[in-house]
């Protein structure tokens, strides 16, 4: 029979209570996580949100008590009173915080009973992921999934408190607003009043804090919900939250210096982990040289190193070519991979590096009185021993080679380089390396419609020396942009904006958008821009990136309640789902399928 806990009050929670508190009379209530019958004495491993307490029923105590306690099963919620009690120490449990004491009850009460759940409540469930996600609530009585939970709130909370005390404001931003162009699909929502016309749910609050900028406010933060209708991964959702942040009167070393702040105030006070140094700082010309990515994991070496050079008036076409159409060609020494790999292991490599759109990967392995390859031949020994000495190479090492645009060389080495991370098992999982990659390219070219983009968005700022060649070298041009980068992972990043009216004609110019084209998309903001706009640049951090790492996961899914798959839908909640007809007839819209 389920009862009430009227007359009670919790005056604990399970992972409360020590051995100072022994002798005392409490009341907890939880879970039944695990139940042993040891015959005249049952053990209840007690579950709360806070932990684990052992809870002891005696027969020869409380007779009545014992015999409703024998049908306790896995999952019952129940309410218990008894006198917290010191364990023999042959007993002592080292596994768990209470493990030094337990409770002996004199009252119990079944608040309600639960059927068997579809999946375990246990440490690092490996039960399929789509059960866990369909019986979320079940799933997140996890320890470790509460623990992840309980985690974000604290660095929302630190950071609320960080940013406060250096005089930021917390600002709402619309979720309800005008569609405009940030990269990824909008979702929209049609309109009931104005028939045929959508809002939609913002990308980032992008314009709104500029708006607040001019407006006078200064310093802006926000932890924000954004969507985006793109294809999932195991850090993207259509739903996520960022930590916004924008400030006026600033240059870009006051929004690192800010934002990095906060991260090692977040790694310090709930982490335990102290970054006495500046986090280190590297432009994006240099992180693609030595990386091959803008989000290097600086956890371990396998550097890229051009060959350019050497090669580029080399016989050997399948490596000057490249160079003399403007690519290059450029290898990472796998050090002692020459002696670890088989001939099986390396054509694994190969065949890695066409996935990643290689036309193939040339290799040589490094022996003690000669090198084993089919490209040596092709090379001349001047060439070679060039080579060598330029990647380090000793006896053991196997030089694995891509030679393309640059683009594809930078992909192809970049992606093997953590492919052999990988399998030579050299990530340090414990190892926190953060990364300020700055001065991004401000465009890129679109091949396919023949025309210039903005890498982030339209409204950041060029270097000031880079501006006089808007038109005539846009490529040449670097942005004012930063991203915070950790383990590989981007975490967050930003820009200081275009404040000059002259500045960003010339930038809607470039990119194509005529006076009225700029007018119908972004309107509202240049009309507040001819008020006195401030210097002013800002960032977002991935809220559920910073999360994720800072918990040790390596999907969002594992820190966000409740998470979509990878086809944008809930298990949960079945959604999304169909609508009356006369829901869709309200809003003037019809389902065509």
């Amino acid at each position: 029979m389920e009862e009430t806990i009227r007359g009670l009050k919790r005056t604990h929670m399970c992972n409360d209570l020590r051995l100072s508190d022994v002798g005392k009379k409490v009341t907890v209530m939880g879970w039944t996580h695990k139940r042993r019958d040891l015959g005249g004495v049952i053990f209840i491993d007690l579950r709360d949100r806070s932990g684990i307490l052992q809870v002891v029923f005696h027969q020869d105590s409380d007779a009545e008590v014992f015999r409703r306690a024998e049908s306790l099963r896995s999952e019952y919620v129940i309410a218990v009173v008894g006198t917290v009690v010191k364990r023999d120490p042959e007993t002592v449990n080292p596994k768990i915080d209470t493990g030094e004491i337990e409770l002996k009850v004199e009252e119990l009460r079944i608040l309600n009973v639960s059927e068997t759940p579809p999946l375990y409540i246990e440490e690092n469930s490996e039960a399929n992921e789509l059960l866990r996600l369909k019986y979320r609530y079940l799933d997140l009585r996890r320890p470790d999934m509460q623990r992840n939970i309980i985690l974000r709130h604290k660095v929302a909370k630190l950071a609320r408190d960080y940013y406060d005390s250096l005089g930021f404001l917390e600002i709402e931003t619309p979720m309800l607003t005008r569609s405009t162009p940030e990269g990824a699909r909008d979702y929209l929502v049609p309109s009931r009043v104005h028939p045929g016309k959508f809002f939609a749910l913002p990308q980032s609050p992008q314009l709104f804090k500029q708006l607040l900028m001019v407006s006078g406010f200064d310093k802006y933060y926000q932890v924000v919900r954004c969507f985006r209708d793109e294809d999932l991964r195991a850090d993207r959702q259509p739903e996520f939250t960022q930590l916004d942040v924008e400030m006026s009167f600033v240059d870009a070393d006051d929004v690192i210096m800010v934002n990095e702040g906060f991260v090692k105030k977040a790694f310090r006070d709930i982490l335990g982990i102290e970054f006495s140094e500046p986090f280190p700082r590297m432009s994006y010309q240099e992180a693609m040289d030595r990386f091959g990515t803008d989000k290097p994991d600086m956890r371990f070496g396998l550097e890229i190193v051009n060959v350019s050079d050497i090669v580029e008036n080399s016989s050997f076409n399948v490596f000057s070519e490249p160079v003399k159409k403007g690519g290059s060609v450029r290898a990472i020494n796998a050090k002692g991979c020459g002696r670890k790999f088989s001939r099986r292991e390396i054509d694994s490599l190969v065949d890695f590096a066409k996935e990643n759109k290689a036309k193939g990967m040339a290799w040589i392995v490094v022996e003690e009185n000669e090198l084993k390859s089919a490209i040596t031949k092709y090379l001349s020994g001047e060439e070679i021993k060039a080579i060598l000495e330029r990647v380090g190479a000793e006896p053991g090492d196997l030089i694995c080679f891509a030679a393309d645009k640059n683009e594809i060389v930078w992909n192809v080495l970049g992606q093997l380089r953590l492919e052999l991370a990988r399998r030579l098992d050299i990530i340090n999982k414990d190892e926190y390396r953060f990364v300020w990659i700055t001065e991004f390219p401000l465009l890129e070219y679109n091949e396919e419609e023949k025309r210039w983009e903005a890498r982030h968005h339209p409204f950041t700022s060029p270097m000031d020396e880079d501006v006089q060649y808007l038109e005539t070298d846009p490529g040449r041009v670097r942005a004012k942009a930063y991203d915070l980068v950790l383990n590989g992972v981007e975490l967050g990043g930003g820009s200081i904006r275009i404040h000059s009216r002259e500045i960003q004609s010339r930038m809607f110019k470039l990119l194509g958008f005529s006076q009225e084209q700029a007018q119908e998309r972004f309107g509202f903001l240049l009309e507040a821009f001819k008020y006195g706009t401030p210097p002013h640049g800002g960032m977002a951090f991935g809220f559920d990136r910073l999360i994720m790492l800072m918990a040790g996961k390596s999907s969002i899914r594992d820190v966000i309640a409740f998470p979509k798959i990878q086809n944008a839908s809930c298990p949960l909640t079945n959604a999304p789902g169909n609508v009356d007809d006369k829901q869709l007839k309200e809003l003037h819209i019809k389902a065509m399928v």
